[in-house]
Parts: structure tokens; C-alpha cells; sequence
């Protein structure tokens, strides 16, 4: 991420060591600068439980990543100097299933039952997903086990993963399998096959339809999509252990998305702040103390109503508190946020303005905890969040053209703490750039 790393020059790399403990699920990955995500290099990422650890449903047959997404005929390098011209990305040109646009196959063999981990790996639109005479059971959201609900289709926003079985209980031939675009003016459609082992009959038959325009079916499907409280996470106890919604909140952040003309070109941003990158990575800025780089708090945490400028904007919070963000979003699209670095439970959304009363329709004790969600047209999005993580944390809007183009932010989860037990050090690779270029990681 451009706020914690300095980027990998043409023709080197760069080896990055982590630790997964605190994930299970369904994730994947992607190029996070410039445009390069519309170039593609993304791919699914499997973080298993622990031996030992039970999964709240048996081993499947076998288990299939399913990357969906809209596709543009042009390169990333025209997009990107498409935006950089001040225009807006277009209609895309279709959608892909797996890097295909059409014969995308997934093999099953009649009785069994599979995994599927669909994520929209797209750059703007909401996606739909069903197969033809088969029943979805969701048991998985970016690393929470769900209430295990069917659904004949999954509506599947910008940067979201999820995973279902589907147990091949049909007679063996092959079956459509579909992803459409959702709340666009023309429906794109896209086309693969389920391929029972042993079919020699070609998919025939009614094409699956999926919910078009409707807001209210996805929205309802959205709320169904709950924490499953009796099934273990990444560590031997109940997910339902951490009693979230009896934690006194510190303090309320309203984001609301902005859209506009800057100089005669198409910007956007947050709370009336359009984000521009510094010459410096944050991180590396508060690392080695170098001033002028960024400002804190130069970002409201309110909407302002004020008209579009630019900025590097960087709200401070603070380490090991309990807040809540409101996503309002007064356009007519249906929008999508991820926060990185966190999870947070998604415990209310609803049409309308939010005030302090639309508290008491939120979940408080089985909301599904994710990291990336989306807002409705005229309507807004609700999440807790536990500031346990402290650094430099990216908002940002999951439509590729709109974070390229300022609506994002950076959450600083600050301590005055220098203890290990609250935050690593720097890593001794890490690359040096901008103000940062030059210096050391450790004293000399």
C-alpha cells in the first residue's frame, strides 16, 4: 500500500514475511498502485483453520477459487490515462469468470459437494452469481463462518469474497453457470458450465435470471448475511466470544463520498477532501519523524457540505478504542468501502439519512464481521470497529477509478506507545523512498 511501502521499481522485487493467525476464509490479492489492478495480477488466498480447530461444516469434494469481475478491451495504461485526462472510466466490455469471458468450467461429480470462494476482483460493478437448478449454502465471509443460509443467487459488490457449497444433486450434464452485472443501466452477462463427470449433454434450458434493478433484494439478502456464533475462529473458542455490541463506543466518524470538477477534471473524495499521494509513504513519514509530509486531521470527520479540493488526508484515532464509521452515500450508485488492515462487524444499513435513532434497528449481537462493504444508493452503512492495530490504514473506495481519483483516506491508529507488544518494528528490507531514501531502518 502506497501509505506503508514505497514501491518495487520495474524490474526488482521485494519479499514481504507475515504472520496469518487472525484470518480464516476467503481472501484474495492485487496490485494496489497506479492502475495496475485492471492489468490483472490478482489471485484467490486460502487461509485454512489450525489442525484441531473445527470447520462447522465437512470437508468438501473439493474446493474451486471463482474470481468474477468486469473487463475493459482496453489496457490498464489507457484506463489509467483515460482518468488522468480528467474523464470517467466507461461501460465495460464484459465479464470474466477466471480470466475468461465465456467457457469458464467447474468439474463436479454427482453426490458430492464443493467449496467455492467467489470474489469480484472487478474494477466498478456489483456482480450476481448462480447456477443453473442449484442451491448455494453460504458458510463463509471474508473470514467469519456465517449462519449457514441458501440462496439461489449471491449478489457479490466490488472487492467483496465469499464461499458456498453447492452440492451436485442434479442428474449428471452441464449447467449454466452465470454472472450478470447489478444496478447497471444495460445487463452484462457472462456464462460458464458446471460439468457433472460422465455429461455428454451440453448446458440447455432456461438461462438462470438473477435480480436486475432491484435495491430491497439485496439489501434483504445483505441482512441475512450473519455470524455464525457457534462456530470456532482462528483460535479453539466460539466467534461469538467477543460481546461487541455491549463495548461502549468513543467516539462516531461520518464519511460521506463526494464527486466533482477540480481544475476541469473528474475528481472524487471523502467528506469533501480528494486524496493526493505525498512524496512520501505515511508510514515511513511518522517512522522516522520527517515533517511537512502529511497533516493529521486534515480530513473532518463529519461531512463538511463544502465543494471538492485536494489533500492528503489523514485522520488521527486512537489506539484501543471502540468506534463506529457511518458510510453515507447520497449518489444514485451503489457503492463499496474497504478498510485495510481491519475487520469490522457491519452492524446496520438502511435507506435514507442515518441519525442517532437508526441505532436501534442495528445488530448487536450476530453481525457478520468482513472488511470490505457496500452502501446502497441514497442510504448508508454502519460498523464497529476495534482500533487494536496501530499504523497507517487505508479507506478507500472499492471502485478502482474513484480511489485512483481521490475518494480515500488514512486512518492513523495512533499510540505514544513504543512498546513491541503494540506494534513491530519496521521491517529491515523495507524499501526507502521520497524524504525517507537514504536513511536506516535500525541505529547504526
Amino acid at each position: 500500500m502506497y501509505g506503508t511501502t514505497c514501491p518495487i521499481p520495474p524490474r526488482a522485487n521485494y519479499t514481504y514475511i507475515l504472520q496469518v493467525k487472525d484470518q480464516i476464509g476467503s481472501f484474495y490479492y492485487f496490485p494496489s498502485l497506479a492502475f495496475h489492478k485492471a492489468a490483472g495480477g490478482f489471485g484467490g488466498i486460502r487461509i485454512l483453520s489450525r489442525p484441531g480447530i473445527p470447520v462447522p461444516f465437512a470437508d468438501p469434494a473439493g474446493d474451486y477459487t471463482v474470481l468474477i469481475g468486469d473487463w475493459y478491451k482496453s489496457n490498464h495504461t489507457d484506463l489509467k490515462s483515460r482518468l488522468d485526462k480528467g474523464k470517467k472510466l466507461p461501460s465495460p466490455d464484459g465479464i470474466l469468470i477466471n480470466g475468461r469471458s465465456n467457457g469458464a468450467t467447474l468439474n463436479v461429480e454427482q453426490g458430492k459437494t464443493y467449496r467455492l470462494r467467489i470474489s469480484n476482483v472487478g474494477l466498478q460493478n456489483s456482480l450476481n452469481f448462480r447456477i443453473q437448478n442449484h442451491r448455494m449454502k453460504l458458510v463463509e465471509v471474508e473470514g467469519t463462518h456465517t449462519l449457514q443460509t441458501m440462496f439461489s443467487s449471491l449478489d457479490v459488490h466490488v472487492g467483496q469474497s465469499y464461499s458456498v457449497l453447492i452440492t451436485a444433486d442434479q442428474s449428471p450434464r452441464d449447467y449454466y453457470l452465470v454472472v450478470s452485472s447489478r444496478f447497471t443501466d444495460k445487463t452484462i452477462t457472462t456464462m460458464g458450465v458446471l460439468r457433472y463427470s460422465g455429461s455428454s449433454t451440453s448446458a440447455s434450458g432456461s438461462v438462470p435470471g438473477g435480480p436486475t434493478i432491484q435495491i430491497d433484494w439485496s439489501l434483504n439478502q445483505a441482512r441475512a448475511i450473519r455470524t455464525n456464533l457457534t462456530a470456532s475462529g482462528p483460535r479453539p473458542n466460539p466467534q461469538g466470544s467477543y460481546h461487541y455490541g455491549l463495548i461502549p463506543l468513543i467516539r462516531t466518524i461520518v464519511f460521506g463520498s463526494s464527486a466533482g470538477q477540480i481544475n476541469g477534471k473528474q475528481r472524487y473524495g471523502i467528506n469533501s477532501v480528494s486524496f493526493v499521494p505525498a512524496d512520501t509513504p505515511l508510514k515511513l513519514a511518522d517512522f522516522f519523524k520527517i515533517s511537512g509530509v502529511y497533516k493529521i486531521n486534515s480530513i473532518s470527520d463529519k461531512p463538511t457540505g463544502g465543494g471538492l479540493y485536494l489533500d492528503t488526508s489523514v485522520l488521527q484515532v486512537d489506539y484501543r478504542t471502540f468506534i463506529e464509521i457511518i458510510f453515507e452515500n447520497k449518489e444514485d450508485i451503489v457503492q463499496s468501502y474497504h478498510l485495510n488492515g481491519y475487520s469490522f462487524w457491519v452492524v446496520g444499513m438502511d435507506g435514507g439519512q442515518w441519525n442517532t435513532g437508526s441505532r436501534n434497528g442495528y445488530n448487536l449481537r450476530d453481525a457478520v464481521s468482513r472488511s470490505t462493504v457496500q452502501v446502497y444508493p441514497k442510504s448508508w452503512t454502519a460498523i464497529y470497529i476495534a482500533l487494536d492495530n496501530v499504523g497507517m490504514w487505508n479507506i478507500r473506495s472499492e471502485f478502482w477509478a474513484r480511489q485512483y481519483l481521490g475518494q480515500q483516506l488514512y486512518l492513523r491508529v495512533f499510540t505514544t506507545s513504543t512498546s513491541l507488544r503494540d506494534e513491530y518494528p519496521i521491517p529491515k528490507n523495507s524499501r526507502l523512498c521520497g524524504r525517507a531514501k537514504g536513511r536506516h531502518t535500525r541505529p547504526l
